[in-house]
């Protein structure tokens, strides 16, 4: 049986695969291992209304208090249940997922994401049945739900605070922001505004049904475009919960996580601020990073791909930033997750101090050419013992040598496999990555 917990939460298709019933008995889990208060947010997703109506219900039936926090980003969650004093968390959202998926993630009581271990119990709670009928309250020992009003502007008020209070603001910069038809339409373009920035918004309303779709994030094309028609010093552009961020600068040429990195992390290090003197990136990080970091006497720790395994290096080593190449990066001196606001406020920050302008702040990192091809698959577990898939990557490896890498691995969240090459030339890279994705895709 497959895993119900993913890299990023429970995932799948909102009434198919990621049920009211699911939902519901993950809303008692909560209160079984966490306890009585839950924060509970959501994104834009037609499906989130119904989805948050079960888990309350859930949490209700175990005699919890739901706090409604409404539409708003991931982080702001993970925060507010610090600032609200609430036993743990709930975000009903597939990040950059397509409209029709939805997912639920789980915050404790200190914002952070559950451990595997707990999510093991979860997994065994819900597998059981959810909460046995001698388990459950009854009459007026039931539970209740409460709306919190001002989750957005608390939210919103830290994270220009973790600018402010260094005495930046952004006045004269002008920021061209695509919300992806998400949550941060709810924060991001006021948090910009109140820091002094000239801010174009695309996408900014949402009908439930267009969160991502050619937008945001992952499709950065829309913001390019609105960088070239108003003169943006900047492009920023979230997915559709707001834990992650990608940047254009003036030009239109991307800045991925791994740059975003490499910026405030030199910025860190200058300040005297960068603890243990160390950044967190994942394998999966471009090696112009890693040039970056050793250049500028840093030492980059690297561990396996997703958030959850960047932030456990990070409290294992008492160290501030960390990151991934997606966007997700995590500021742990203000917030315990992946802040897409708080990370693109800090890099305009950095850029800020420096004195220089976006392409010349981001010139600190030369990537190196990088394919990632996504192969969908029956199984993608599968492709670790395919003795045909490790020949090719074997072959490719040989002829790489040590100019070049491979990286082969399932997708935390979908049924994908990803291959990705990294070379001297972008060329090169791509001959690699799709003959090993042609025998992937034909082999498993």
């Amino acid at each position: 049986m497959a895993r119900l917990f993913g890299t990023d939460g429970v995932r799948g298709v909102a009434n198919t695969q990621l049920t009211c019933d699911l939902a519901f008995k993950l809303g008692q889990a909560a209160v079984a291992f966490q306890g009585t208060t839950i924060l509970i947010g959501k994104d834009t997703r037609l499906s989130g209304d119904m989805l948050e109506s079960s888990v309350a219900a859930g949490i209700m039936s175990m005699g919890g208090t739901a706090l409604l926090a409404g539409i708003i980003p991931t982080p702001a969650i993970a925060l507010l249940v610090r600032e609200l004093h609430c036993d743990g968390g709930i975000v009903i959202s597939a990040s950059h997922n397509p409209p029709e998926y939805n997912g639920i993630k789980l915050f404790d009581g200190q914002g952070f994401k559950l451990p595997d271990a707990v999510e093991d119990e979860i997994e065994a709670f819900v597998a059981r049945g959810g909460a046995a009928a001698d388990e459950l309250p009854a009459g007026d020992a039931v539970g209740v739900a409460l709306p919190v009003e001002d989750a957005c502007e608390l939210y919103v008020a830290h994270a220009v605070s973790t600018v402010a209070d260094e005495g930046i603001d952004f006045a004269g910069l002008k920021v061209a922001l695509d919300v992806g038809h998400g949550a941060s339409c709810m924060t991001s373009p006021e948090a910009l505004r109140r820091l002094g920035a000239e801010v174009a918004v695309i996408n900014e309303e949402f009908d439930g049904t267009d969160i991502n779709v050619r937008c945001g994030s992952t499709h950065l094309e829309p913001l390019r475009e609105l960088v070239a028609a108003t003169g943006a010093d900047v492009g920023i552009a979230h997915d559709g919960d707001a834990d992650r961020v990608m940047l254009v600068d003036a030009e239109g040429n991307e800045i991925d996580g791994d740059v975003v990195e490499a910026v405030c992390a030199l910025d860190l290090k200058e300040r005297g601020l960068l603890a243990g003197n160390t950044a967190v990136s994942t394998v999966m990080c471009n090696l112009g990073l890693a040039h970056a970091m050793r250049d500028a006497g840093i030492e980059l720790v690297q561990t396996k791909v997703g958030d959850r395994y960047v932030l456990e290096a990070m409290r294992a080593g008492g160290f501030v930033l960390g990151g991934e190449q997606s966007g997700h990066m995590i500021f742990l001196e203000y917030n315990s997750t992946g802040d897409g606001l708080v990370t693109a406020l800090q890099f305009l920050a950095a850029c800020r101090r420096r004195g220089k302008s976006i392409a010349e702040a981001a010139a600190v990192m030369t990537r190196f050419p990088q394919t990632l091809v996504n192969v969908h698959v029956n199984d993608k577990h599968a492709v670790d013992g395919n003795a045909a898939v490790q020949a090719a990557v074997s072959a490719a490896e040989a002829e790489l040598g040590d100019s070049g890498r491979v990286l082969l691995r399932p997708s935390g969240t979908e049924p994908v496999v990803r291959v990705m090459v990294e070379a001297a030339s972008a060329e090169e890279a791509d001959r690699h990555a799709r003959a090993i994705a042609d025998v992937v895709e034909r082999e498993v």
